[in-house]
């Protein structure tokens, strides 16, 4: 049995991405009365029985996205001045492991002494910089995922969802997709030619060193970054919007989903399946 999806339990899947309100808009054709007392999962169905198409999903999603979260989010911040505001970044060191900073504290400081004054001047000598830096990454991370989300979803093939959902972010072809942004990984044992070549390989070896607390086989799609020349600032990539939609553009016009991107990777020596493409962002 292949891992491609229905066209019916696509277009189910991206209404689930939608709050009740939005699909009472969807549905505004219809009789309304009939809709207002239905739980979430009835007017999904309702919807799907009266033929409502993904063509017709597709248009209101991706309008609501740009004239709602996208408009949203530009108000807050444009592109222009997000861009001066990554800038700003001069070095990118996370001062703690990613979700270890709860441990780091209570080992190097809760723990370890017993007098106050000196709890604070350590604090104030090493814990204020990690804390700060550690913030900073994050920061960075959060903006710059945004705005490689933002010009995904605005390819014509892509849907994305309105509302966070657990494991999709968007649709291509039709198929639900979880984007994982990453710098090309140093367990890797062979070189970025070598990965472009076969990119199966790399996609297998990301799913197979997932943490533990961050394990799943669901569909994804992998943003890998590099900076060639010089790997320590592959970082930097991530607010080169120009360079980010470029190749964002090149690989949505060219691509498409099928069984030939199915990968099985095994992992505490049990296998999965899932479907999983990779897009290189290499400068």
């Amino acid at each position: 049995m292949g891992l491609l999806i229905s066209e019916n339990e696509a277009l189910e899947m991206k209404l689930d991405t939608m709050i009740v309100p939005l699909l009472k808009e969807l549905a505004k054709e219809f009789d309304k009365k009939s809709l207002w007392r239905l739980n979430k999962s009835e007017i999904i169905k309702f919807i799907i029985e009266n033929d409502i198409t993904h063509t017709e999903v597709n248009k209101f999603i991706k309008k609501k996205y740009h004239t709602e979260k996208l408009k949203k989010r530009i108000e807050m911040i444009s592109d222009e001045e997000l861009s001066n505001e990554l800038h700003k970044v001069k070095t990118f060191h996370w001062g703690a492991v990613q979700g270890k900073l709860d441990n780091l504290i209570q080992k190097n400081y809760v723990r370890e002494y017993s007098k106050y004054s000196e709890l604070i001047d350590s604090i104030e000598k090493e814990l204020y910089e990690t804390i700060k830096n550690h913030v900073v990454c994050s920061w960075y991370n959060h903006w710059t995922s945004v705005i490689i989300e933002d010009c995904i979803s605005k390819h014509p093939k892509v849907v994305p969802t309105l509302m966070d959902k657990k494991r999709v972010d968007i649709f291509f072809n039709n198929q639900p997709f979880d984007l994982k942004t990453t710098y090309f990984p140093k367990f890797y044992k062979k070189n970025i030619e070598d990965a472009l070549k076969n990119p199966k390989d790399l996609i297998v070896q990301l799913y197979e060193n997932q943490s533990d607390s961050r394990f799943g086989d669901d569909n994804r799609l992998y943003v890998v970054l590099l900076d060639s020349k010089n790997p320590e600032k592959s970082w930097e990539i991530k607010r080169d919007f120009e360079l980010i939609q470029k190749h964002i553009m090149e690989f949505f016009d060219n691509e498409e989903v099928t069984e030939k991107d199915k990968v099985i990777f095994k992992v505490k020596k049990k296998s999965y399946e899932a479907i999983s493409k990779i897009l290189f962002i290499v400068k």
